[in-house]
């Protein structure tokens, strides 16, 4: 079955115990962040659009006839040369797959979603001074005759030290349900709040809100300051309900939020749930207008945190989009420490709003392509530079990283492909581009022997495809190595870069091997 092509036109862009929520909400804001890999340098031709340095890839026209929606499984038909999203930072589909293949179960292809495996991954990206983006673009060749992938990959500025962010209003959104009172969740949950409450800024605000068969306020917002002591008694008096009315929890979350509100501080709610609603408002359309509503007239955006082996991954996900927010799962306190010491910092501040990326692929030397993911988060060509059209929202310390797989012409050379991303200025709202190309030439002869980032891209991809096949073995990525052989090339390259998450990505891929 033929797979390939690109995207359709009309989409938008749209997890651990609450204990590691809490324990690495402590660190949320105090700047613990790691630095970048050390993976080798990928070929950067980044070039500013705005000082007319680039081509422009975004069409004067409207579309022509006989384009059809659809996923990224479809041919790219010809004349259509450009693939257009918004860009996307989460990663739980990852995080929940990993989750499932510990427990000796392989996940549901419809949670895999290729591009949060790859984005789980840090890059070696050259980051600009300022706010918006780098752009980087390389690829390797593959064993597929003609069949290459190509990485765009996208990097913000290095996030900020703790005491140069600006204050933060948090309100922890927190499902204390029945589950919630298993041994090791809650009551370890209460110390590691605690843990939180001490290490956050003196100018910072804290709320609280639990939700299990109704939702309630425990804490309104509180700025820490001399208030630490009231907000260590709201943690202690925390303890497990019954069901879960997780429509309840997101609209009490958000009206505590709005009435807490502050200027010139992120204002931000952080929901952590099974995202298994079951009692009260279900109906996930009404939820997710709420978030979505918030979202417009106050600006505050959505945090998603899943927990427990049985999770509502689509659900949280479609919260998220809603909120213009991000999704991650955590599984273990190691994960937790990864996720929140890491990325969450990232999403305190903004770098870049309605963020989206476009790729021109040159007709003279490309034959078709597919952008692997981003299933959800497509943009209609013409409205690239339509910023009443929602993109993400991105954050310092962020890389955003988009695979294709591409079909050049047979004896192909010169200009392959040109990628812009455009955003708009968090405060003032003035709209930036920034390009990069790569040329045929600059391909390396082998993914696998590729720089280290781009094997690690291509493996997290190849891996997430696998899992997407009916027969979870293979996939249908050209050159696609069945499960033994990817195997085998993660576990070496886990060796050669000593790097601890790329042993992991090698050790699911293992496991997955031997459920299929």
């Amino acid at each position: 079955m033929n797979r390939y092509g690109t995207e359709g036109r009309r989409g938008r862009r749209g997890t651990t115990a609450l204990l590691a929520l809490t324990l690495a909400g402590g660190l949320l804001l105090t700047g613990c962040g790691g630095g970048d890999d050390a993976s080798s340098g990928a070929k950067d031709t980044t070039t500013d659009s705005r000082r007319g340095s680039a081509p422009v890839p975004a069409p004067d026209r409207p579309r022509g006839e006989g384009e059809k929606n659809g996923d990224s499984r479809e041919i790219a038909p010809e004349p259509d040369h450009l693939s257009t999203f918004a860009l996307d930072v989460d990663t739980a589909s990852y995080g929940y797959a990993r989750r499932t293949l510990a427990e000796g179960r392989l996940p549901d292809p419809a949670t895999v979603r290729p591009e949060e495996f790859v984005n789980s991954f840090r890059q070696d990206y050259d980051r600009p001074d300022g706010d918006g983006f780098s752009v980087t673009v390389d690829g390797a060749r593959t064993d597929d005759e003609d069949w290459s992938l190509v990485r765009v990959g996208l990097a913000t500025r290095s996030a900020e030290r703790q005491g140069e962010r600006p204050p933060a209003a948090l309100t922890f959104v927190i499902d204390v349900s029945g589950s919630m009172g298993e041994p090791g969740r809650l009551d370890l949950a209460q110390e590691a709040l605690g843990t939180m409450t001490d290490r956050l800024r003196d100018d910072d605000s804290v709320a609280i809100v639990t939700f299990s068969d109704e939702a309630e306020t425990v804490l309104p917002m509180t700025r820490l300051g001399d208030d630490r002591d009231r907000v260590h008694d709201a943690i202690d008096e925390l303890e497990p309900m019954e069901s879960t009315n997780l429509g309840a929890g997101v609209e009490t979350g958000y009206e505590t939020a709005v009435e807490g509100r502050r200027k010139g501080a992120t204002n931000r709610v952080v929901l952590v749930s099974d995202a298994l609603a079951n009692t009260g408002d279900t109906d996930a359309d009404s939820i997710l207008e709420r978030v979505a509503t918030e979202r417009r007239e106050h600006g505050i955006t959505l945090f998603g945190v899943g927990v427990g082996s049985d999770y509502g991954d689509a659900l949280m996900e479609r919260l998220a989009d809603r909120g213009d927010g991000h999704t991650t799962y955590v599984s273990n306190t190691e994960d937790a420490r990864e996720v929140f010491c890491e990325q969450l910092p990232r999403h305190v501040e903004l770098t870049a709003r309605d963020a989206k990326a476009q790729v021109a692929f040159d007709p003279e030397t490309v034959a078709e392509f597919r952008l692997v993911g981003y299933d959800n988060r497509q943009v209609a060509d013409e409205d690239f530079r339509d910023d009443r059209v929602d993109g993400g929202e991105v954050g310092p310390g962020h890389t955003v990283t988009a695979l294709y797989a591409v079909r050049t012409r047979p004896g192909a050379d010169g200009h392959l492909a040109t990628a812009t991303v455009r955003w708009l200025d968090p405060e003032s709202r003035a709209p930036h581009e920034e390009s990069g190309d790569v040329e045929s030439d600059a391909l390396d002869d082998s993914v696998w022997e590729a720089d280290r980032g781009l094997r690690v891209t291509a493996t997290a991809a190849y891996f997430a495809d696998a899992l997407r096949s009916p027969e979870g073995d293979g996939g249908s990525l050209p050159g696609a190595p069945g499960l033994p052989e990817l195997s085998e090339r993660a576990d070496g390259l886990a060796d050669r870069t000593e790097d601890g998450d790329v042993r992991e990505l090698a050790e699911a891929i293992e496991e997955a091997d031997r459920l299929a």
